[in-house]
């Protein structure tokens, strides 16, 4: 049986819908969380201005959100200036492949924390459903040893949620959606903690 493509009024209706759910869950969590996140955001500033660094990571698409974000720090967002410490911890394939080889794919996260992670670190624990088990492993890690803990999950924030002292739970149980909200929350971050650092741009 071949599928009929979709019309092109269809597929119209497709993009719209979308574009529409996406602007409505980033919408709702905004109104919800705008005061924990420039919260974060401070907290994570004045922890770079003392030398402390930010572990990020997650599986999948969170992985690469992870990555991104980290990009913003060790790189730039908008402004120029000196170089933050961040580090995505499913970007050495290395120590991914000897950990999971070695410990187990559970491990992945947590042991890399333990080696990168020291108090008044920033930990940033990314699980869309909040029950990826090295997910879980890693922020208990990084709790045990100190740092400050944030979570970017969704739907009802799984057990992640109640691992760490900052959850950030997007309104929906659609991946794609919570991924959305997430990266624009990313950047918002990487905005507030520019002008926290620099002084607010004219």
């Amino acid at each position: 049986m071949v599928a009929r493509p979709l019309e092109s009024r269809a597929m119209k209706d497709v993009v719209l819908n979308a574009f529409a759910e996406s602007t409505a869950v980033k919408q709702q969590f905004v109104r919800e969380q705008a005061d924990r996140i420039v919260r974060v955001a401070e907290l994570t500033a004045a922890a770079l201005a003392k030398g402390h660094k930010v572990l990020l990571f997650g599986n999948g698409g969170s992985a690469t959100d992870a990555a991104h974000i980290a990009a913003e720090f060790v790189g730039r967002y908008r402004r120029d200036r000196a170089p933050l410490p961040a580090i995505a911890l499913a970007t050495d394939i290395a120590a991914i492949t000897c950990i999971a080889n070695d410990y187990g794919y559970d491990e992945l996260f947590a042991r890399q924390v333990r080696a990168h992670g020291r108090a008044g670190d920033i930990a940033i624990a990314i699980s869309t459903s909040g029950n990826s088990p090295n997910v879980l492993k890693g922020a208990e890690a990084a709790k045990a040893c100190g740092l400050i803990t944030v979570a970017w999950t969704g739907g009802s924030g799984g057990k992640l949620a109640g691992l760490v002292e900052f959850p950030f739970i997007v309104p929906s149980t659609v991946t794609a959606r919570i991924q959305e909200c997430h990266i624009t929350m990313g950047h918002v971050i990487c905005e507030l903690i520019e002008d926290h650092l620099l002084g607010k741009a004219s």
